[in-house]
């Protein structure tokens, strides 16, 4: 029983670390922009089926793959943002501004979603990898390749995000313009840049945690459906727009995932995730690592 457990916890570790990654991409927008984009889910997807083609038809390892859709991304999250959501905020009336930022990104959830089962047909895709059927033997654990890789990869990005936000110039006016937009603004830092910036970077890293998936998991359009519930849940559990509280979010649920299933069958494990949810937040309503002050 002792050597099962193990096993299972070890797999949540594996599972949760891109769970991790897709989180921070969600805290970073939520963080600077305060909102709430619910096309992240198909972002992700997007980010699948780009790993995908970069496997298929350029002979790319879709764990390199997987950072080679970093760049185009953050292009295509900035060039949303300013064509779209940079019309509903900053400035006028924030209800509303809120209810445009949320019907918006619901359209666009709905608009990808569609469009790519139009174009690319709903047939679930996989791409075929040598160490996707492979494990490391440690003692009694096995430890499937591709989900250990993907593992490793996204703690990398992780680090990379945390020095990127804590070292780089850049990185401290994002931080800036999410703790205090109008000091940020007297100082000479362009909100409304920024703001882009922080877009472009959580689109970015989500579409990253998507290529990563994509070792081991189907590639299908309605499959950002799975995760982007277990993404606001990461983050709200972590503290609303915290870094490490996403990261921390992230890997709590693919543990939780993980270890449900030890009692409940595979339909049913996202139940322990929710039950989890609720306990810490009924202990912390501001989430393990939130407080008062916005922060990334």
């Amino acid at each position: 029983m002792a050597g099962e457990l193990a096993q299972y916890v070890v797999t949540g570790l594996l599972v949760g670390g891109v769970y991790a990654l897709m989180s921070i991409g969600l805290a970073v927008i939520f963080g600077v922009m305060r909102v709430v984009n619910f096309a992240q889910g198909d972002f992700m997807m997007l980010g699948m089926y780009l790993t995908y083609f970069y496997a298929v038809g350029l002979g790319i390892d879709p764990l390199l793959g997987a950072l080679v859709t970093i760049p185009p991304f953050f292009l295509l999250g900035l060039l949303v943002h300013r064509v779209f959501l940079a019309r509903v905020t900053g400035g006028g009336d924030p209800n509303r501004e809120m209810d445009a930022q949320l019907i918006l990104t619901l359209g666009l959830s709905l608009i990808i979603t569609n469009a790519t089962t139009m174009i690319l047909s709903p047939t679930p895709r996989g791409i075929r990898t040598t160490y996707a059927t492979q494990a490391f033997a440690i003692g009694p654990l096995l430890l499937n390749q591709a989900r250990t890789y993907a593992f490793l990869m996204a703690l990398l990005l992780a680090a990379a995000m945390y020095v990127f936000l804590t070292r780089t110039d850049l990185g401290k006016a994002l931080r800036a313009a999410a703790d205090d937009p109008e000091a940020a603004s007297y100082q000479g830092i362009n909100v409304r840049a920024m703001h882009g910036v922080a877009f472009g970077v959580g689109i970015a890293l989500v579409a990253a945690a998507g290529g990563l998936l994509a070792t081991y998991y189907p590639i299908e359009p309605n499959v950002a459906v799975n995760f982007i519930v277990l993404m606001f849940v990461a983050v709200v559990l972590g503290g609303l727009g915290s870094i490490p509280g996403a990261f921390v979010g992230g890997i709590v649920i693919g543990l939780v995932q993980s270890l449900t299933l030890l009692v409940l069958p595979l339909q049913l494990q996202n139940v322990g995730v929710f039950v989890a949810f609720l306990v810490v937040l009924y202990v912390r309503p501001q989430g393990l690592f939130g407080r008062r002050a916005r922060t990334v």
